[in-house]
């Protein structure tokens, strides 16, 4: 009796500190309440917080999984723990069925990502240019398009889908879906599509190898 009292209360106890209904945690092992509880920062909770209450407000609902909304925020949150891990999300506003819905922010979350990775080796290559070297700007403007446009399509095979919440609007619904990335996986996307942009153009060894090393670093999605 007594053993059984002191897990009610710790359950009561971790409630109590985070806000979360019991039922959420109940969906959850043991093993994964712990972690969330060990790794969840103030920037988490404050993240969770707010995702529940502007989706409660705003009368969203989750989608494609028999999984509460606080689950799938909790489990969200415990992927982005992993090292490695990071997130990007696809949003459309009017859409009238879940399948359109659910593609359109898949392309936008590629989109986002792509122009995210195109602007983060725009400037650096732009530098290189000499002003006067026309023919080196035309090459390298068709690099970048070319870029941009590969990691599109790359990216989408390593978005993992996270979780999805949904609008009803009566004729139309708005959609918002949270992928995990994990940056090895991006990394040997945008390897890819710097290989295939590079078939594409014209430019010189050291400006290839200047540009490989653009594009082996990270940069913020936000």
């Amino acid at each position: 009796m007594k053993k059984v009292k002191v897990a009610v209360m710790a359950m009561l106890s971790i409630v109590t500190l985070t806000g979360v209904s019991g039922s959420a945690y109940a969906q959850m092992s043991d093993k994964a309440v712990k972690k969330v509880q060990n790794k969840k920062d103030k920037a988490d909770k404050n993240w969770y917080k707010t995702k529940m209450a502007e989706y409660e407000k705003g009368g969203w609902k989750i989608t494609g999984t028999t999984k509460t909304l606080e689950v799938a925020l909790l489990e969200h949150q415990l992927k982005l723990n992993e090292e490695g891990n990071i997130e990007t999300s696809g949003q459309v506003s009017q859409c009238k069925s879940i399948g359109v819905c659910k593609s359109f922010a898949l392309t936008q979350a590629q989109n986002n990502y792509a122009q995210k990775a195109s602007s983060h080796i725009k400037g650096r290559i732009e530098a290189m240019m000499r002003a006067d070297d026309n023919e080196a700007e035309i090459e390298m403007n068709k690099f970048i398009a070319a870029y941009e446009n590969l990691v599109k399509a790359e990216i989408g095979g390593v978005l993992t889908e996270s979780f999805s919440v949904v609008k009803d609007n009566g004729a139309t619904k708005e959609y918002e879906t949270y992928f995990i990335i994990n940056e090895a996986q991006a990394l040997s996307a945008r390897k890819r599509a710097l290989e295939r942009s590079l078939l594409e153009t014209k430019l010189a060894i050291k400006e290839a190898e200047e540009i490989a090393k653009f594009v082996n670093e990270g940069f913020e999605l936000e």
